[in-house]
């Protein structure tokens, strides 16, 4: 494994509460990876596609902009590819795992997409999808419309999926295995304060697709608010533990794990 082009991205990512729960949430999907060919769309910036690859296994990577495949590339290097959510550059039944990580609803076609998906995948291939979870009566997408932190701002198509959604979505292409929700109101309610910081010189690096990415030179000019977040950030941590506390509710993030079906 390459060293990673910068540290950027690992200081983000340790104090991402959100990006650290996604990437635990789709390990505990994971198989044992030694000898599989896979591949993670919508990697964003691309710590996630550097820690999934981390785990072993022979990795390919996508995403729908130009902006965030250069941003993978940089970190993991090699068997980085831009797609538009249509066909995809694979044999027929060649990949053992596909890990779709909040990419399904930037989008305009997903259901041709897992079509798609169900060609390039072996036979019992696992499917393994995190999207963001459309709850009924959401006080946090409430808040979040009232603020101006709308889809169109974060390049979404559609709001998200419900479990009955995907599961319609996937058809009889894939049978569900397991699927969980995650990141409940206060750690979605940090998200939200933290969104309304990074403010607007976000909307510079808007992309095409996938609404906004952080850059290194946006973490540059930022520093010093960075560095205060960096401080307070143990307090932040146990603002989103307060989650605990709400286990009875679901949370804002859905994923599941799926297995190709063997008659598709």
């Amino acid at each position: 494994m390459k060293e990673m082009s910068s540290e950027w991205h690992l200081r983000v990512f340790r104090k991402s509460l959100l990006k650290q729960a996604k990437l635990n949430a789709i390990r505990a999907f994971l198989p044992d990876l030694e000898g599989k060919v896979c591949l993670d769309l919508g990697g964003d910036n691309g710590i996630i596609s550097y820690f999934l690859r981390e785990g072993g296994g022979i990795w390919h990577s996508a995403d729908l902009s130009d902006h965030a495949v250069g941003s993978i590339r940089a970190l993991v290097h090699t068997n980085v590819f831009k797609t538009g959510g249509s066909a995809l550059p694979f044999p027929d039944g060649s990949l053992d795992l596909v890990v779709i990580i909040d990419f399904l609803e930037h989008i305009p076609h997903d259901q041709e997409f897992i079509h798609e998906l169900g060609r390039v995948m072996k036979k019992s291939g696992l499917l393994i999808i995190n999207v963001p979870y459309l709850k009924k009566r959401s006080v946090i997408r409430w808040v979040k419309k009232t603020l101006g932190l709308s889809d169109e701002r974060h390049g979404h198509l559609r709001p998200g999926y419900t479990m009955g959604g995907l599961a319609s979505l996937l058809g009889g292409r894939f049978t569900i295995v397991a699927q969980r929700t995650y990141s409940r109101f206060f750690t979605e309610l940090l998200d939200v304060i933290i969104n309304l910081g990074y403010g607007t010189s976000a909307e510079d690096t808007a992309q095409p697709g996938k609404g906004l990415l952080l850059t290194e030179n946006e973490l540059k000019n930022k520093r010093r608010t960075f560095r205060m977040y960096s401080l307070l950030y143990p307090f932040i941590w146990c603002f989103s533990a307060l989650d605990i506390l709400l286990f009875f509710t679901d949370g804002h993030k859905l994923i599941l794990k799926a297995i190709r079906s063997e008659a598709f």
